[in-house]
């Protein structure tokens, strides 16, 4: 089969099983071939990561430990948590399948990472005095990746943790008696007002001291009266306060080996762990989703824009690598070292400038992959469209999302049942126009200082540190991705797909019986509505 200009293998390819975790042929084992700088780079260091049970944190976490063995500790700051000791919430973590691989090939894992109780939300990271003299005597290099990803979070919120927390972690570095290297992980739609976005700092709408005195002194709904005027283009909170940390990091990093990298969209893993996993529903995964369990049908959409879509383990190795350059190449390493106040490296890293891949084609390639191992949990057949006219797309919600949801939630009403599709599609209508913004535009980024880190890896970091997007296959990557969706999401093990087709040919059945009794009754309608008339 051919998927725009794509040749898609549409045989099901048979998959290795381990704790229902979708294993394939990226899997296997590589032979590297000489040393690895990195790995030698990260032996006897001790590391500080922010975010750590986030989506990206949990892979940074697994990827340091697995593929740097001889790394020293790992330290996690988390928010402390009633009636439960760092013990059982070291469990939890580590008790999800991203982990396995790991457990099989270093057991003692475990014993190499430590908690730090803090809150980035809050003063001073809200850290004891004593595990502050801990990071400040022993930690080497920081990811500082903890934000809030919600895109309609409340001002107030999105400043203390994304501004001031970035703040106050960069306070904490410029303590660190041994610090190498701090990334700090952005978004490469920090600064989405504008058309062409460089691997450089950008002035912010509102810099980021100024923020934090607004937020700290203004009565919180006061601040959301005036939240839509102060965040004037940008979309939502996040991509607003993501860029006035930004410019805290600029004014905070003098001095110190720190790097920005800017991912574009992440998505699931290309092979890391293993290919496929992924643990939310943000972003065009959650559009693979709902268009997967038939309740989702019209997105408004730009088919032919470009998704500058990452995959996840990809972004994680370019973080470590980047913290790697930055030890590196800081410039206090040397007696003819440049002005302090030199801005750090920004990375943009993003699939737009080598494998490119616009919204038609991901769609596609989630709708032939996806009729392969069609899910159990489906409500309703497969019925998508990407629109990028709003009356269209208002349209299609008022037939597909509305009307349906009116009858059934109808339905349970008089059965005696709670309504419930109303109240999801009017999340569904939230979650399409966060969505629209990515969806229906394009942007410009330039990625040079990437693309030279990764020529800056020598053979084996290539390898067992892979982030060159260009090598990516999107058929395979989105072969391994919708049946990660499939398995890690929607909790559909691959042994269901029999029963999976099954159902879906019903609801197929179903779908197409009452199209066409409500094609004759509309027609019926229109031919008495025309006999009245003539």
């Amino acid at each position: 089969m051919t998927v725009d200009g794509t040749t898609v293998d549409c045989d099901v390819k048979i998959m290795r099983q381990e704790t229902d975790i979708p294993y394939t042929d990226l899997d296997e084992e590589k032979q590297i071939i000489g040393e690895s700088q990195i790995q030698k780079f990260y032996t006897g260091t001790t590391v500080l990561l922010t975010g750590g049970t986030g989506f990206l944190g949990k892979l940074i976490v697994e990827k340091l430990l697995r593929s740097c063995p001889d790394l020293k500790k790992v330290y996690l700051l988390a928010r402390p948590k009633k009636n439960k000791d760092t013990a059982k919430r070291l469990q939890e973590q580590f008790d999800d399948v991203l982990y396995s691989k790991l457990k099989k090939e270093r057991p003692d894992f475990l014993k190499k990472i430590g908690v730090i109780e803090g809150d980035v939300g809050q003063i001073g990271l809200g850290i004891s005095g004593e595990d502050r003299k801990r990071v400040i005597n022993e930690v080497e290099i920081i990811f500082h990746g903890a934000a809030t990803v919600r895109f309609d979070e409340a001002l107030k919120t999105a400043v203390e943790i994304n501004v001031r927390g970035t703040r106050e972690m960069l306070l904490l570095a410029r303590a660190c008696t041994k610090l190498k290297a701090l990334v700090h992980i952005s978004t490469a739609y920090s600064n989405c007002t504008l058309n062409v976005i460089e691997e450089k700092f950008y002035d912010s709408a509102v810099p980021g001291e100024k923020l934090i005195d607004l937020v700290e002194t203004l009565d919180e709904k006061i601040l959301n009266n005036i939240t839509p005027g102060l965040i004037g283009d940008f979309p939502n909170t996040y991509a607003f306060t993501k860029s006035a940390a930004e410019n805290l990091v600029r004014n905070y990093a003098k001095g110190l080996p720190v790097a920005v990298f800017r991912p574009a969209i992440v998505i699931a893993t290309a092979e890391e762990p293993f290919a496929g996993w992924i643990d939310n529903v943000y972003g065009p995964t959650g559009v693979v989703v709902g268009a997967a369990v038939g309740l989702l049908h019209v997105l408004h959409c730009s088919p032919k824009a470009i998704a500058d879509l990452v995959p996840g383990d990809m972004v994680v190795n370019g973080c470590i690598a980047a913290a790697w350059k930055t030890a590196r190449d800081y410039q206090g390493n040397y007696e003819d070292a440049p002005p302090p106040d030199m801005p750090p490296p920004v990375y943009n890293y993003v699939s737009s400038e080598q494998r490119p891949l616009t919204w038609e084609r991901f769609m596609k390639f989630n709708e032939t992959y996806g009729f392969e191992v069609p899910t159990m949990q489906a409500v309703w057949y497969y019925l998508f469209y990407l629109t990028p006219s709003k009356f269209v797309y208002s349209l299609y919600c008022f037939l597909l999302h509305w009307i349906p949801a009116y009858l059934v939630d109808g339905v349970a009403v008089l059965i005696g049942k709670k309504p419930m599709l109303r109240k999801a599609y009017t999340k569904i209508d939230k979650f399409s126009e966060v969505m629209a913004y990515f969806a229906l535009r394009e942007w410009k980024f330039t990625n040079s200082n990437t693309t030279n880190l990764y020529k800056d890896l020598c053979d084996a970091d290539k390898q067992i540190f892979n982030f060159d997007i260009a090598c990516v296959d999107w058929s395979d990557y989105f072969y391994n991705y919708v049946r990660g969706v499939r398995v890690y999401l929607l909790k559909d093990d691959i042994e269901t797909v029999p029963a999976g087709l099954r159902k879906h040919f019903k609801l197929k059945l179903i779908h197409y019986i009452c199209s066409t009794i409500l094609f004759i009754i509309f027609f019926r309608l229109l031919w008495s509505v025309i006999s009245l008339i003539f």
